[in-house]
């Protein structure tokens, strides 16, 4: 009785601390809006002519994994509060609700929407008639729905009434696959999410070149339970059911090869469940010279294209980013997302709806992730920063949802090889200082590759180990992350890093050729001949909110900065020629960049603290 009394406790705490804003992500003003709603204080307010309508009543009959759904509703006495959350499943009721402990009654009410949208919202009169009409989009998420009134404010909820039930006709198919580089250059994984468990149905992948003959290859399946989740709100009212997450792994691609693929799931009664056909263009031979096109950017979150749970205002970034990238899709060959991937903050039903809006990109060109604080943080878990960033996911989630090619995928560092790039990708909420597991990684990745071949080397990670001139680095004194750059900027000189990327900071900026905070070179748009040192790129304004700078003129090693969302796209045309380019999410046009020009002697030519020792000897 009295540890789930101090758990109560306990949970109660963080709960707080979360819903403050409070700990390390509290400082770029993120909350997530499901957070808002305090869902287990809504207490019975049914009200005899209040009602909820919503239709139609079965989606997704052609296959759809995404529809839009008109709901209508009436209260007698409407407030400017009122709302419509969305739940899934629709039974949300107390029966599915647990007491704290046996002296206390369980809540109405215990998991959280998935969305919701105020009542008011387009529909102005509503406050002096009491009628409204929404139209708000659905994916499929292996369950029904059923949409509920409630009136009071988000703080104090009182339900008043509660909709038909809404579903798909296929709620268990297959849907949203991820493509992601495997452990070698031949080989692409499949990750997907469906309702099949492997007691139900054998998943798997039929795929082969385009127009040839098809071959299938067997899928892993993992999932989780409640139990996997460190503390609140994942653990609690932003608990859903993950389904089951496969990936197959599709071996000895032949390099620039176009091939198609369907998801399948064989039921033990004979019966195939298919998605649909997609395609995707085998990756390149490390060191193959040919045009090479792979875009960055962090901090991208999900958005609503129906306006729901307005997310500091993320919509026009991270739906923009995704638009831009969608419409570009044939000139892109890859995306890393280097960490903050969708800021599900413990709500588990948002990582269904994030990949569910990058599907156009993910399940046409290698999607890979990199590890932030929105992904992993929590208390005495293992992770290098103490916050709660993570509501409670650890890391879960991330790690499960989406495959990377690492040899411990809780430890989320990796090297992954495209053509002439090289990308080392650290994982910046682990221990990265010298001595660690992870700088021996760090080292590996940048001394082991060959630079004729490949002479892009690129490194990645979330928060900034190299520079920032945004206003929090400064009022805590510093420009990245404490002992970051001291640690690792050895390192970048002495194997000759091209360029480090990183999010974290909600904005774009880009250095000069930079090294112990001094130019090595001018900031330019042209480089030409040796590496003289790295240039540092923040780009973590995919869609977050936006992070200022400090307001006085730039530091002496801050070429270019922006405040709006973008990404950087970067082309290598041939070993001797590489394009960076800044678009901004808007209007997807170039509004930075430079072209670095070099020769493989300049790669290996010694500059300052990249010189090995020599011997006097002839």
């Amino acid at each position: 009785m009295r540890k789930i009394f101090f758990w109560w406790v306990f949970c109660t705490v963080i709960w707080s601390v979360i819903r403050s804003g409070n700990g390390h992500g509290g400082r770029h003003g993120i909350e997530q809006p499901l957070s808002k709603i305090s869902i287990q204080n809504t207490i019975s307010a049914l009200h005899d002519s209040a009602y909820v309508k919503a239709s139609p009543l079965v989606l997704g009959l052609k296959g759809q994994t995404s529809e839009w759904v008109t709901v209508e509703y009436y209260y007698p006495n409407p407030t400017k509060d009122d709302f419509i959350g969305v739940f899934s499943p629709s039974n949300f009721s107390a029966e599915i609700c647990e007491s704290e402990n046996e002296r206390q009654f369980p809540p109405l009410l215990c998991t959280a929407p998935i969305k919701y949208q105020f009542a008011k919202f387009k529909n102005k009169a509503y406050t002096k008639t009491g009628k409204g009409l929404l139209k708000l989009q659905l994916i499929n998420q292996r369950a029904d729905f059923s949409f509920a009134l409630f009136t009071g404010n988000l703080s104090s909820p009182k339900l008043v009434a509660v909709s038909n039930k809404v579903e798909f006709a296929y709620p268990k198919a297959p849907v949203y696959p991820r493509l992601s580089q495997g452990k070698s250059w031949n080989e692409m994984t499949v990750t997907w999410t469906s309702g099949y468990g492997i007691k139900e149905a054998v998943p798997f992948v039929e795929w082969g070149m385009q127009g040839e003959a098809q071959t299938r290859s067997p899928s892993g399946t993992l999932t989780f339970s409640r139990n996997s989740m460190c503390g609140p709100p994942a653990r609690t009212v932003g608990w859903r059911d993950p389904g089951f997450i496969h990936t197959s792994f599709l071996k000895e691609l032949w390099p620039n090869s176009i091939y198609t693929y369907k998801l399948g799931h064989k039921l033990f009664n004979g019966t195939y469940i298919w998605s649909t056909e997609y395609k995707f263009r085998a990756s390149p031979y490390p060191g193959q010279d040919s045009m090479q096109r792979v875009v960055i950017f962090g901090d991208m979150g999900k958005a609503e294209a129906d306006g729901s749970n307005e997310y500091d205002d993320f919509q026009p970034g991270s739906l923009n980013t995704t638009n831009q990238l969608i419409r570009d899709i044939d000139n892109v060959d890859m995306v890393v997302h280097i960490g903050d991937i969708c800021y599900a903050n413990g709500y588990l039903s948002q990582w269904d709806q994030f990949t569910a809006q990058i599907e156009p990109i993910a399940s046409t060109i290698p999607y890979m992730i990199g590890s932030g604080n929105h992904e992993r943080d929590w208390p005495n878990t293992g992770s290098f920063y103490g916050s709660f960033d993570s509501g409670g996911e650890c890391g879960v989630l991330a790690q499960t949802m989406f495959y990377v090619p690492a040899e411990n995928r809780a430890k989320f560092w990796y090297a992954t090889d495209y053509g002439m790039f090289r990308f080392c990708i650290a994982d910046s909420e682990h221990d990265w200082r010298p001595g660690t597991e992870q700088y021996k990684f760090i080292e590996k990745c940048l001394s082991s590759v060959d630079r004729e071949k490949q002479p892009w080397l690129i490194f990645l990670a979330h928060r900034v180990l190299g520079y920032s001139s945004c206003d929090w680095y400064q009022y805590e004194g510093t420009s990245a992350e404490p002992m970051g750059r001291d640690s690792l900027q050895d390192l970048w000189q002495k194997y000759k890093v091209d360029l480090a990327f990183f999010g974290h900071v909600h904005n774009y900026e880009r250095t000069c050729p930079v090294y112990q905070s001094q130019c090595l070179q001018d900031g330019s748009n042209f480089y030409t001949g040796q590496f003289t040192a790295t240039t540092h790129v923040v780009v973590g304004g995919a869609g977050a909110t936006l992070t200022s700078f400090i307001p006085n003129d730039p530091v002496q090693w801050s070429v270019y900065r922006d405040y709006d969302y973008g990404f950087v796209k970067l082309t290598a045309f041939n070993h001797t020629t590489l394009l960076f380019e800044y678009k901004k999410s808007r209007d997807g046009n170039v509004y930075d960049y430079f072209t670095i020009s070099r020769d493989y002697r300049d790669v290996v030519a010694c500059t300052f603290d990249s010189c090995p020792r020599t011997t006097l000897a002839t």
